[in-house]
């Protein structure tokens, strides 16, 4: 066990002299299956909100957490279902058209129907701090993820400016209202998906998805990202949808590894201009110089290095990317933090500028893979 703890120590000291393995500030270049494009500019905005944060279907009617609202999407028309006392921070889908509600990143609420009144059963665990995703298991319960033990759901950025690693899977079971925490020491557990006997899990901080099967250790699926991934949701034909909400930049990984200046700015800088990722840019000069070319002759172009970006991969059944649909540094669709498939659409959501967008789903795969 000593031996073990040296030779750790040790790695991680040369590590950090030399700028490599975790200490490295380079950042995986979009490529392959990643290769950017503007394919989400060119969505159709279904609807505008103040502050959308999920999406859930029971296969007729869209629901959007927007702030203190559930909305409701059927046909062309929008309808307010009801307000709770706190925001939304998740949404989903439940057999028999009920719909699971959590509420400020503390409690979940199983509602009948989206228009009952009052919860049939609430899960309001001490443990709860962040809940900022919720999936139905194979098994009928629920797998929440919890993005940290410290900050609040929408404190994300602090959660990565101080390094933590303290986000949580738990699994809701209705059927005994127990709550069982599945793993812990994540860097932002933010989304998660039944995977085979396990679930997926999006772990942001550290750029991958991990997938997590009873009595065995945590396995990495996917990894080494350019992008902070979040929700992940199934994709009908096989498969899942991933969001990210936003892009890694070189700048950002180089202030991760200096804990002198984050310290400062974190105590002397308004949070809104930290060098740090955001869902949206380009809204105030304030706004810290990302490096490189931004703009020439006062346009932003495409390859600038992002302070927001908008992006959403499609993955096979075993969790690889086949292609993915982007928004770069010069488009608006930004903060991409949602996706579902809807009848012949996929149905996103756009934090960044606040919109609901839809895509049709004919011809993507023969368009990106061809």
């Amino acid at each position: 066990m000593g031996e073990a703890f040296v030779i750790v120590a040790v790695r991680d000291f040369a590590n950090r002299f030399l700028g490599r393995g975790d200490a490295t500030i380079t950042v995986p270049s979009f490529d392959g299956a990643l290769k950017p494009n503007q394919k989400l500019e060119s969505a159709e905005t279904l609807l505008t909100c103040e502050t959308p944060e999920d999406l859930a279907t029971d296969g007729r009617n869209l629901f959007i957490a927007d702030g203190q609202r559930l909305m409701r999407l059927d046909g062309g028309s929008t309808s307010e279902v009801q307000t709770f006392e706190r925001p939304i921070s998740a949404l989903c889908a439940l057999p028999g058209g009920g719909l699971a509600v959590a509420l400020g990143g503390r409690e979940v609420h199983l509602y009948a129907n989206a228009s009952a009144e009052q919860p049939s059963l609430t899960f309001a665990d001490t443990a709860f701090n962040a809940i900022n995703a919720l999936a139905l298991a194979d098994d009928n319960t629920l797998i929440a993820t919890d993005g940290s033990a410290t900050c609040g759901v929408d404190d994300w950025a602090r959660d990565l400016m101080e390094l933590n690693r303290t986000g949580r899977v738990f699994r809701l079971d209705p059927g005994n209202k127990g709550v069982t925490l599945l793993t812990q020491g994540l860097g932002h557990a933010f989304g998660a998906c039944a995977y085979g006997s396990g679930v997926l899990v999006s772990e942001s901080w550290r750029h991958r998805l991990v997938a997590m099967t009873p009595g065995a250790a945590p396995r990495t699926v996917l990894g080494h990202l350019p992008v902070y991934p979040s929700r992940l949701t199934k994709a009908a034909g096989g498969g899942y949808w991933l969001t990210a909400f936003t892009a890694r930049t070189q700048l950002i990984e180089f202030v991760l590894r200096e804990p002198a200046y984050r310290r400062r700015m974190m105590a002397e800088i308004d949070p809104a201009y930290w060098v740090a990722p955001r869902l949206r840019s380009g809204v105030s000069f304030k706004e810290p110089m990302q490096g490189a070319h931004i703009k020439t002759m006062g346009v932003i172009k495409p390859w600038a290095p992002p302070r927001s970006y908008g992006l959403v991969v499609r993955l096979n059944a075993d969790g690889q990317p086949l292609y993915s649909l982007h928004s770069r540094a010069d488009g608006a669709n930004h903060g991409i933090v949602a996706a579902i498939e809807m009848g012949d659409d996929l149905v996103l959501i756009a934090k960044g500028p606040g919109r609901v967008l839809r895509l049709p789903l004919a011809g993507l795969a023969e368009e990106f893979c061809s």
